[in-house]
């Protein structure tokens, strides 16, 4: 599968999504609140792949931040500022989010998302030791992901922004998170569309 050949159609791309003029998302993202912070750190590499799914995060999400680098001198003191820090990633004392209706009124928590395959996520929390000390969360069981055009080594793999929008919905249960998935689900039909039926279910089996 090449998922490239949409960036090889447009001459020019889109400065805001990053897609290729032809084929802009930003028509499909919608504007959601929320009372967490998210803060995104992705790596390099990510920031340059076609399914690029934390940048559409950030750009529905209107109390995010799209961080891009292996390391971040600036993050100590986002997380010093913050009420409560949790970073989503899994380990051996990961939990499962809980409602936010545990903290104080007003608090407003944040959530640390690294950005990358397995390996480079990992690389970016072991080169930012702040990281080592944050409670971690682990994405509760859901529906499979919506990712169809990637092939994942975990059965349970999500992408980026559906691990984003599944952790807030357990944060924030009295909030629709359903709308940040569009400009997602709109990709995923691009790049079917791009590599053809016959070629999307070799590969896929759809």
């Amino acid at each position: 599968m090449n998922t490239k050949n949409l960036e090889k159609k447009g001459r020019s791309s889109c400065p805001r999504c990053l897609r290729p003029a032809t084929h802009c998302l930003c028509a499909y993202v919608s504007a959601v609140p929320s009372r967490t912070r998210v803060l995104i750190l992705q790596h390099p590499d990510e920031s340059r792949h076609a399914l690029n799914t934390a940048r559409l995060a950030a750009l529905g999400l209107t109390n995010s931040t799209l961080w891009v680098g292996e390391h971040f001198p600036d993050l100590a003191s986002s997380i010093r500022q913050a009420s409560a820090a949790f970073l989503l990633f899994p380990g051996p004392e990961a939990q499962a989010p809980l409602p936010l209706e545990a903290l104080a009124a007003g608090d407003a928590p944040l959530l640390i998302v690294p950005d990358g395959t397995w390996r480079k996520a990992r690389k970016l929390v072991q080169l930012n030791p702040v990281l080592a000390d944050l409670p971690r969360l682990m994405l509760a069981d859901g529906v499979p992901s919506r990712y169809r055009v990637r092939k994942a080594a975990e059965p349970n793999a999500v992408s980026t922004i559906e691990a984003i929008v599944r952790t807030l919905t357990w944060l924030e249960p009295g909030q629709d998170f359903e709308p940040l998935l569009r400009p997602f689900d709109a990709l995923i039909e691009q790049q079917i569309a791009a590599m053809g039926a016959e070629v999307y279910a070799r590969h896929h089996g759809g």
